[in-house]
């Protein structure tokens, strides 16, 4: 389908949203006026802590908050739509110690969580749907489990889980388990969908849809997803978002209520460019646009970037493979799920959580390097330099002593004093599979006490083909435009924008198996009294094989200086294996002072096997972490008030990530020590009068290297110490429905963008603001603004080198996005 067609699809969509708007207003406005409003969920009520969470919990029923030893946040669809998300990963900006770097785009986040540390991705973080990791693994280079899914209309609410039991269930994973649970059709057995049609910022346009309802007796059945397209706020000149997915889930119900099985399908297929760091000036601690590119706005990829053609293997001339960047970091997936809950009398009960995922993931990307932009005038006389000190050059050229630039398409000279920049094009193929099953069994021993015994196993693999590298030499400007650079010795620098090859290029195929068994015993002692604990052995067994590489000529031409030193495959094969088997143990108490108090007490240590990527990196040991929990839980009609205090402490602790090397080539760095972390994290709200409150979520996070070479004592990476969010809204009932105003100040600390401390990266605020609408039965009208001040800040710093600012103040950084509008139109049916 073509882009016009498939933005007047979606503006055809959104016309007819609004004007069945119109058709129905009277209906809506005559049944409002009546004084019948039937969504009442956004206004909030004063049971958040009777909610039952599920995440967490050894019993299929799931558990009060208010009795939950654990620190669990819930989002509901109308919480998700108030935050106004980015991505995924960007919804968890919600949930207290939690850290996201989501200005790349939709996907390609970094994700931290209680100081944990990490050079990127989201190791510590597993995405689950419906209680089953969308991934056997916490994530590999180049994928994160929250870049997976994709949030619409069929979610119910998301539980995000830090710490707490979580290291003795499912994946076992010591950090965040981010549970989204999908609407099934049981709570609207009468039949209830939705259609929403959104527009926003540079030609935003989505269409969402979703029906649940009862289809024969005890059988439910669910669908929807959604469609999109948009040039985001970064405008590349072509859609930076286009895609979309579609779900169907149907269930049935045992008789006397007694258990529940359901089936569910979900393929996503979508695009989504990713947005690299780009260059600014930091002075005093502050940062700063360099030459009139807008990193909130601008970027570099445009219609000259879009359709390139990479040189990876030898000829003349050499083999290419074509990309289109506009594929960005996207995804063709398809999930399937199972949920089996049956109770069969005198105590017993079992319950089954099972998915399998297929799909491909890519990422075809702009990645900086280290090197400061520069005039192209000095980009010509350095090269000069260069060319003349390659003995190869100049027997075949003789020496060079100028040289001239022109842009590739289009021709044309191009400035002296024109900025130029050398930008890596990464590709990386990517296609995963991951199937999951977690099996529970529960026996009541005696009244107030369950004993599960539970067994999860993960099979998992991936098949890669990386080309790195690959240097674009480009203007620096919004859109850049690609340069060919030619010396007057015939020494050809950069050839259709291309200013070097793959620098490291091979194959690599992985296969994983985790298996581990566990026992949990709950007891409720009285109506103050609940204890729990839970042992876990977890074995994990992974091989793989990876294709070296050679550097070579490609064409064996030297004047060709462009791809004179490109890594291409060579055929040798590394073969890797590793096995490992650990424990991990919890423990917790809940102490209930009244209905609506209570306290926790929380001891666990956890794990994180190592993935396939720290296996080929050399650091193939088990990361461990103990963590101390204490908790406290309260509200009444006033306010409501979560605040847990944590410590965690890591041991085998691996670093890995790429660095640029002066030569513009790519080194892998690893390390490996210990590191703790204490702080406290919180969220509160006040309600001083019936339609209006505020509403506080944060956390102060003091984190620290402990053991770790040089870098000892210093602060972990990236992380701030101190970040909140206040949300202050005011509900207005009325005769046709309500309004509902909110705005979100966020602050944000400083931190640092490298292990040595030394990019610092400055603290920054935010305003966000919404209203919403709600006509009578029918109709829900919201519009939201992120970012309204625009407010210049980066969520990270250039993590390709272990240093500050590389010259003359000027810095890599990856900007939060600009100002942006959204607008959304809802109808029930």
């Amino acid at each position: 389908m073509s882009q016009v067609t498939t933005r007047r699809l979606l503006t055809a969509a959104i016309v007819a949203a609004l004007m069945a708007g119109a058709v129905h207003a009277q209906d809506a406005q005559t049944t409002a006026g009546s004084g019948k409003n039937t969504n009442t969920n956004n206004k909030k009520e004063v049971s958040n802590l009777d909610q039952v969470v599920v995440t967490g919990s050894a019993s299929t029923g799931g558990i009060k908050k208010i009795d939950a030893s654990y620190a669990i946040s819930t989002l509901s669809l109308d919480d998700i739509k108030d935050v106004a998300p980015a991505s995924t990963a960007d919804l968890l900006k919600a949930v207290p110690s939690v850290w996201v770097e989501s200005s790349g785009g939709q996907t390609g986040a970094n994700v931290f969580v209680r100081g944990f540390p990490g050079a990127g991705d989201a190791r510590f973080v597993t995405t689950e749907l419906d209680g089953s990791p969308l991934y056997g693994s916490s994530g590999l280079s180049f994928m994160s489990t929250p870049d997976l899914f994709r949030l619409d209309d069929s979610i119910q609410r998301v539980e995000v889980l830090r710490g707490g039991p979580a290291p003795i269930f499912s994946a076992g994973q010591p950090g965040a388990t981010v549970n989204f649970i999908q609407k099934d059709g049981t709570d609207t057995p009468e039949g209830a969908g939705t259609i929403r049609a959104t527009v926003g910022t540079k030609d935003f346009h989505r269409v969402d849809f979703y029906w649940a309802g009862q289809i024969a007796k005890d059988w439910y059945l669910g669908g929807g997803g959604f469609a999109r397209e948009g040039d985001g706020v970064h405008d590349a000149q072509f859609p930076i978002n286009r895609g979309g997915q579609f779900e169907a889930i149907i269930t049935h119900k045992f008789d006397d209520d007694n258990g529940s099985f359901s089936f569910s399908a979900r393929h996503t297929n979508d695009n989504d460019a990713f947005l690299t760091s780009s260059p600014l000036v930091s002075i005093n601690g502050s940062v700063h646009r360099l030459d009139g590119f807008d990193p909130s706005s601008d970027t570099l990829l445009g219609n000259d970037l879009r359709h390139v053609a990479l040189q990876v293997s030898p000829g003349n001339p050499p083999g290419t493979i074509n990309k289109d960047v506009s594929h960005g970091r996207g995804m063709n997936l398809s999930v399937f799920g199972s949920k089996f809950d049956w109770k069969f009398g005198d105590g017993w009960s079992v319950s089954n959580r099972a998915n399998f995922v297929r799909g491909d993931v890519p990422t075809l990307a702009l990645f900086n390097g280290s090197a400061p932009p520069q005039t192209m005038s000095q980009f010509i006389s350095d090269s000069v330099t260069a060319a003349n000190g390659m003995p190869g050059v100049v027997a075949a050229g003789g020496l060079a002593t100028t040289g001239t630039g022109v842009y590739t398409h289009g021709g044309g000279t191009v400035d002296p004093n024109q900025q130029v920049l050398e930008t890596g094009l990464w590709s990386v193929d990517k296609r995963i599979r991951s199937f999951t099953d977690e099996l529970r069994i529960n026996k009541e021993l005696f009244e107030g006490n369950t004993l599960t015994f539970g067994a999860y196993v993960a099979t998992y693999g991936t098949r890669d083909q990386w080309y790195l590298g690959n240097n674009v030499l480009t203007t620096l400007e919004n859109n850049a435009r690609l340069i060919d650079v030619t010396l007057n010795n015939g020494a050809q620098i950069s050839h259709n924008g291309f200013a070097s090859g793959s620098s490291d290029a091979f194959y690599e195929a992985w296969s994983g198996r985790n298996v581990a068994g566990y026992l949990s015993d709950s007891w409720k002692v009285n109506d103050q009294w609940l204890f729990d604990v839970g042992v876990r052995m977890e074995n994990q067994h992974a091989s793989g094989v990876a294709e070296g590489n050679t550097t070579v000529d490609l064409d064996n031409n030297p004047l060709t200086v462009y791809n004179n030193s490109s890594s291409v495959p060579n055929g040798q094969f590394t073969s890797y294996k590793q096995s490992s088997s650990h424990a991990s143990w919890t423990a917790g108490a809940n102490y209930s002072f009244t209905e609506h108090m209570s306290a926790f007490l929380r001891l666990n240590s956890g794990l994180l096997m190592p993935s396939f990527d720290d296996i080929q990196g050399g650091t193939p040991q088990i990361q461990k972490v103990r963590q101390y929990e204490l908790g406290f839980k309260s509200e009444n009609k006033f306010y409501s008030a979560y605040l847990t205090a944590f410590y965690n402490h890591f041991s085998d602790l691996p670093y890995q990530a790429f660095i640029s090397t002066p030569d513009g080539g790519l080194q892998n760095v690893t390390l490996a020590g210990t590191t703790s972390a204490h702080g406290l994290e919180f969220e509160g709200t006040i309600r001083p009068t019936e339609n209006f409150q505020v509403q506080a979520i944060g956390d102060y996070t003091h984190a620290r290297y402990d053991n770790y070479g040089d870098f000892s004592g210093n602060v972990v990476q990236r992380q701030p110490k101190l970040q909140y969010r206040v949300t202050p809204s005011l509900f207005v009932p009325t005769d046709w429905g309500f309004l509902r105003f909110f705005a979100t100040y966020t602050h944000v600390g400083k931190r640092f963008g490298d292990l040595g401390n030394d990019q610092v990266l400055p603290g920054y605020h935010t305003i966000d603001i919404g209203a919403e609408a709600d006509v009578g039965e029918h109709f829900n009208f919201r519009l939201t603004g992120t970012n309204i001040s625009n407010t210049l800040a980066l969520t990270e710093g250039n993590n390709r080198v272990l240093g500050g600012a590389t010259a003359g103040d000027v810095v890599y950084g990856r900007a939060i996005f600009g100002r942006s509008y959204m607008l959304s139109a809802l109808y029930r049916f």
